[in-house]
């Protein structure tokens, strides 16, 4: 099985039955993948919110809301106000918050206004805190001394930071008394889960399956975090000094938004994007119980550097394929397009209500 498959798989098991510990309270999780910071990047979040408080985000529309709209919408007053008296100084000309105004303005989710010269703003609503938690999944199907020794590194980077509220790092189930990933010099800091998956094989039985074999611990979101820049080696012979800075809880509190932002934007299912669904030989396959990409050509469950167009199996969908339907709607890869956004906006909740 591929990194990028059991990555699907975990998303998948996470959007059904998260949280691990098996508390029933009434939360719902948005799932998504390959998000962070221009410094690490995550496998799979997981974002703990509320409906109530995800049904108000969702009255700011399904595209992400950038670091200079978030400026805007949370600091629109509610009464009519020049937006140069009620909006931060930034640290940047003030004509690109005239763009993000204008650009909220356009998604109908500020109102403005002309005063001779001067543009005022007011808020339709009040920007909900909706995000409760962040919690990271790094994904190793096969953690290997070799991956354990590169994985330790940036999970310590992680636990320093503290950026996410819980880290956590997912491997194949091996059936052992004692699971390896418990013998690799991971952080203790770090939760392990362990994932019983099936071969590749058409089926339609239960879906992927998680057990917890090490709880992880809480890290501290509201603290000073620490970025690892650079670290000596753990030999004797290394005697360069590590590099750090500090990240100041402001940052974090910005940077999580962000993030979160952009998860309720993208979703997991947003993997199609980077594939060639138009391949007549594109399909979603039940597996386990769990959706995945299907090439027919190669009779297995595709990575998405795999599924591109400079594969020797891709093949267009046939023209008469694509003129289906009325109107004309496309082939079978519009379909598993509109399918999979489809899902993503259920799971949004409040969207199209």
């Amino acid at each position: 099985m591929t990194e990028f498959t059991f990555e699907l798989r975990v998303c998948q098991w996470a959007e059904r039955h998260w949280p691990p510990t098996g508390d029933s309270s009434d939360k719902c999780v948005l799932i998504a993948r390959q998000l962070g910071t221009n410094h690490r990047r995550w496998d799979t979040i997981v974002i703990e919110t509320d409906r109530r408080r995800l049904a108000e985000r969702a009255r700011f529309g399904a595209d992400r809301l950038d670091g200079d709209l978030l400026r805007v919408v949370r600091n629109a007053p509610t009464e009519w106000a020049y937006y140069r008296d009620v909006l931060p100084e930034p640290s940047y000309p003030w004509r690109y918050v005239r763009d993000a105004i204008h650009t909220a303005t356009d998604r109908g989710i500020l109102e403005t206004r002309r005063r001779g010269n001067r543009v005022e703003i007011r808020r339709k609503w009040e920007y909900p805190d909706w995000v409760d938690r962040i919690v990271a999944i790094e994904n190793k199907p096969d953690l290997d001394a070799s991956a354990a020794r590169t994985l330790t590194e940036q999970l310590q980077h992680d636990v320093a930071l503290a950026l996410a509220d819980a880290v956590w790092v997912a491997t194949r189930a091996t059936g052992e008394t004692v699971e390896p990933a418990l013998l690799e010099q991971l952080p203790v800091e770090t939760g392990i889960l362990t994932v019983a998956t099936d071969d590749d094989r058409a089926s339609t039985d239960r879906g992927t399956d998680a057990s917890v074999v090490w709880h992880p611990r809480s890290l501290d979101r509201t603290a000073v975090g620490t970025r690892i820049l650079d670290r000596s080696a753990d030999n004797e012979s290394d005697l360069s000094v590590a590099r750090f800075e500090y990240a100041d809880p402001e940052w974090k509190a910005t940077k999580r938004l962000e993030i979160a932002e952009r998860a309720y934007e993208r979703g997991w299912r947003s993997y199609v994007d980077s594939m060639r669904p138009d391949c007549r030989w594109f399909s979603l396959r039940s597996i386990d119980g769990d959706v995945l990409p299907w090439c027919g050509a190669n009779a297995c469950s595709q990575s998405s550097a795999e599924c591109s167009g400079r594969c020797p199996s891709f093949e267009p969908e046939p023209p008469n394929w694509r003129t289906r339907g009325w109107p004309l709607a496309g082939g079978p890869g519009a379909a598993i397009k509109r399918l999979l956004d489809e899902q993503r906006r259920r799971h949004r909740i409040g969207l199209g209500e």
